[in-house]
């Protein structure tokens, strides 16, 4: 019954949201947002407790201030979201303005394919969406939620995006050599990368405490040759999001494979932290993420939709 419920809510809010009124639409969202805010639930706290490691010398208030900023750029995400699918083209590209997107030009020049490597700021299926329209439709990897039907709603509205969604799944062996074949044929590959669901990620310093990242945006950008670009991304006032696409992460020159691995997502996890921490308010991660956290009580990654 209650996957039947989480369905029926999506199906809601991709059907009746995007035929609002669209302030109508963003005052909603935001009073959404406060309301979660305010009951100060689960989701609610796990935010402040990861906003104290970005953010440690910030008091109570501020913490609280930056929680509710930050889920009201939550909740702006998950309108975009709902009503991305009816912008127009020029709309797509009017609504994100990234530095340094020569670096994609010029991987994707090179013939090699390019690895982008995002977290989870702002909104980065927009991001998706620009790329594509920019002329880089793309291949990325979504993790097999339940109910089906919800699953199938996703790969559904990313697939109108200009994505070939992949779904993650245990070590995802088929899905990394499908990525490995793209980026082998000049293509782009685009990853969420700062949360490993897997539980089987690299370890790496994050915020100064220990943490696991996925380990398949650098050892795809090892395998094949592309690329390894991490991008970070900020809201700006409406209707535009803003971002960075970084310098391609170094692979080292000696050490095993592992070893290689190890530090080019080391340095993938530092990148993120920078745009982390440059724009707290848009870091939307409400679950437990640092291995203090996890090994106290681990949570389940089910209902994570990217």
């Amino acid at each position: 019954m209650k996957q039947h419920l989480t369905d029926s809510a999506y199906a809601l809010g991709w059907g009746l949201v995007k035929r609002l009124p669209e302030r109508a639409a963003q005052r909603l969202f935001e009073r959404i947002a406060d309301q979660a805010w305010k009951k100060r639930g689960k989701g609610v706290l796990r935010l402040e407790a990861n906003l104290s490691r970005v953010v440690p010398d910030a008091g109570p208030e501020r913490l609280a201030e930056l929680s509710r900023a930050g889920m009201r750029s939550y909740m702006r995400y998950w309108l975009e979201s709902f009503r991305l699918p009816t912008w127009s083209p020029e709309r797509v590209r009017a609504s994100f303005d990234p530095k340094d997107v020569h670096r994609v030009d010029e991987g994707m020049a090179a013939g090699k394919g390019v690895v982008l490597a995002l977290p989870h700021l702002a909104n980065w299926d927009l991001a998706g969406a620009w790329i594509a329209e920019r002329g880089y439709p793309f291949t990325t990897v979504a993790e097999r939620l339940k109910p089906e039907k919800l699953f199938d709603r996703f790969v559904a509205y990313r697939e109108s995006l200009g994505m070939e969604v992949l779904a993650h799944e245990g070590g995802a062996a088929g899905a990394f050599g499908t990525m490995a074949r793209r980026l082998r044929s000049g293509k782009l590959v685009c990853l969420v990368a700062d949360r490993d669901l897997s539980r089987n990620g690299v370890e790496v310093t994050f915020f100064g405490e220990a943490t696991r990242m996925p380990a398949g945006p650098a050892m795809l950008a090892l395998q094949t040759g592309a690329p390894l670009l991490p991008v970070t991304l900020h809201y700006d006032e409406r209707p535009v999001m803003r971002g960075r696409v970084h310098p391609a992460v170094e692979v080292p020159a000696e050490g095993t494979r592992a070893e290689k691995i190890a530090a080019m997502t080391q340095s993938m996890a530092d990148t993120f932290a920078s745009g982390i921490a440059e724009h707290p308010e848009d870091w939307h991660m409400l679950q437990r993420l640092w291995l203090a956290d996890l090994s106290a009580s681990p949570e389940s990654s089910r209902t994570e939709t990217s």
